[in-house]
């Protein structure tokens, strides 16, 4: 493409931020759609972040922000609007420059999850377990939630943050029940919100429960296909239906597409 003086800004900020693909990614997509824009890798570290934040955010020419780790909670105090999920959740990971110079945010890392998931099947009434409940975990289980799961076990290392998690759902979606805790029968939907499986030598997030070919089972791990998670390959052999982190990631991509330049601009290269 060609940058000129009149090229709109977007950014992704995050601490560490060498390792993230969308500056391609979206870069890609702005072309394909026609948009005269580009997208940066900002490495904005935890302290300092809201005076770097706002002096980015000050930019004349900057248009919308991506928010990565370990920045979506704090990103949200940024904004002068959030969505009701966001809300939910307590952070965002996208923001969008309004045309009177506000911000407005929004979560989008459920989305791209419970978009590839209906495709395989109906979430509601579902029995959910989750693995991992942070930023990304929480973003699922409040969708899973909103599209009328039955229940959801939460599972994380961290017990304090799986119970607040159950909490903050209650509260927003009360036909959804959430334990900290799994049981030992089958789960309709498994999912891994957690870091486990980044490397080969990773094994499962925990136990799945039994799975078959009525199961759905998700994983955010970005993998190449031909080296699944632990947890795809094992859903894979009890021939379950899988969604890895390439649909997840799609899916979030065309959705946030829309939230900055409106529905269905810019979906044409989303599975690339």
């Amino acid at each position: 493409m060609n940058i000129d003086g009149a090229t709109r800004l977007y950014a992704i900020v995050g601490d560490p931020v060498a390792q993230v693909r969308s500056p391609s990614v979206y870069t890609e997509r702005f072309a394909s759609a026609g948009i005269n824009a580009v997208m940066i890798p900002a490495q904005v570290q935890t302290e300092g972040f809201t005076a770097t934040m706002q002096g980015l955010m000050a930019l004349g020419n900057l248009d919308g922000l991506l928010v990565t780790s370990p920045h979506k909670n704090a990103a949200l105090a940024l904004t002068q609007r959030v969505s009701a999920r966001a809300q939910s959740v307590g952070a965002v990971n996208a923001l969008r420059r309004e045309r009177d110079g506000s911000w407005t945010g929004d979560m989008f890392d459920g989305v791209g999850f419970m978009s590839a998931a209906l495709s395989l099947g109906p979430v509601h009434g579902a029995r959910a377990l989750l693995f991992g409940c942070g930023g990304a975990g929480a973003a699922i289980a409040v969708e899973l939630a909103a599209h009328g799961a039955r229940s959801i076990a939460l599972i994380d290392p961290d017990i304090s943050r799986a119970e607040q998690l159950g909490v903050s759902l209650g509260q927003h979606f009360p036909g959804c029940a959430t334990v900290a805790s799994r049981d030992h029968g089958r789960y309709d939907i498994v999912i891994n919100a957690s870091v486990v499986g980044m490397n080969d030598s990773e094994d499962l997030p925990g136990d799945p429960g039994p799975l078959d070919s009525k199961s759905i089972v998700g994983d955010v791990v970005l993998r190449p296909s031909e080296r699944p998670t632990a947890l795809i390959r094992k859903a894979l052999s009890a021939g379950a239906r899988t969604v890895t982190g390439q649909h997840m990631h799609a899916g979030q991509a065309d959705a946030i597409m829309g939230f900055f330049h409106g529905p269905n601009v810019g979906t044409a290269a989303s599975h690339t």
